[in-house]
């Protein structure tokens, strides 16, 4: 399928790994010309890689919590490119797992509300008015199946991306001129998971249902394109079925048919 994304500009925040590093190898195999938004220095091998196979990819290095730095980065975008398409908010924390409530530090609560929150504010803040120009101007946010439901000793990441769903929907009603999705995955292989769950040689053997960072990157890049026109202010939920559930034992119905 033609996901029309040839010759169209798309953001990357946290591009340099994990999700975001697929999201920009996806964006840039479709044709988008790619800018890797990422504090972290690993972006540049990541745009010089994505050049050396014939893509259109820079990188531009900030620290997605700082607003001058962010809106530095969409002028620079603007500069190199003259437009922008789309918006992919990659760039996130899990802070601190395992623990409940009252064994977080403040400083952790609003470091994870930084990154999570404060972060995809700021790059679709600094973003809209350059997507606004765009007759296909779309924002995907990397939210969460914990967006929708709460995982133990997870409260600070479920909380912030709880905000991220309704930011993605507020969004939608107040800027009509830009398409603005959340994309909710389950457990998705990145160096991010492997250390929050204590497996750095990855997840083979187990039960768990988890899924590779390249598929999540295809679901972005379809809601992100113009393909997925229809769709805009709700959540694409990523996680096998599983918040489908109930999650109460096997109802026994007296007398049902067997």
């Amino acid at each position: 399928m033609d996901m029309q994304l040839a010759g169209r500009v798309a953001v990357i925040t946290g591009g340099a790994s994990g999700i975001g590093l697929a999201c920009a190898r996806a964006m840039a195999e479709e044709g988008a010309k790619v800018v890797i938004l990422d504090r972290d220095g690993a972006g540049q091998e990541v745009a010089k890689a994505l050049e050396a196979q014939g893509h259109d990819a820079v990188f531009v290095q900030a620290d997605i919590t700082s607003e001058p730095q962010v809106e530095a980065a969409m002028r620079q975008t603007m500069d190199l490119y003259g437009r922008l398409d789309m918006l992919v908010g990659c760039a996130g924390i899990s802070g601190p797992v395992g623990r409940t409530l009252r064994d977080i530090s403040a400083e952790d609560w609003d470091r994870v509300m930084a990154i999570n929150v404060r972060g995809n504010f700021l790059a679709a803040k600094h973003a809209l008015p350059l997507l606004e120009e765009s007759d296909a101007a779309s924002i995907v946010f990397l939210a969460s199946d914990a967006a929708l439901v709460a995982f133990e000793g997870m409260t600070p990441y479920c909380t912030s991306k709880g905000a991220l769903l309704m930011l993605a929907k507020g969004l939608s009603v107040d800027h009509p001129a830009v398409r603005v999705n959340c994309l909710c995955p389950g457990v998705v292989d990145t160096p991010m998971s492997r250390a929050d769950l204590g497996r750095p040689q990855g997840f083979a053997g187990l039960s768990l249902p988890v899924m590779q960072a390249d598929q999540i990157a295809r679901h972005a890049v379809f809601l992100a394109s113009p393909v997925s026109a229809p769709i805009n202010g709700t959540a694409l939920v990523s996680d096998f079925g599983y918040v489908a559930r109930s999650s109460l034992p096997p109802l026994e119905f007296e007398g049902a048919a067997r």
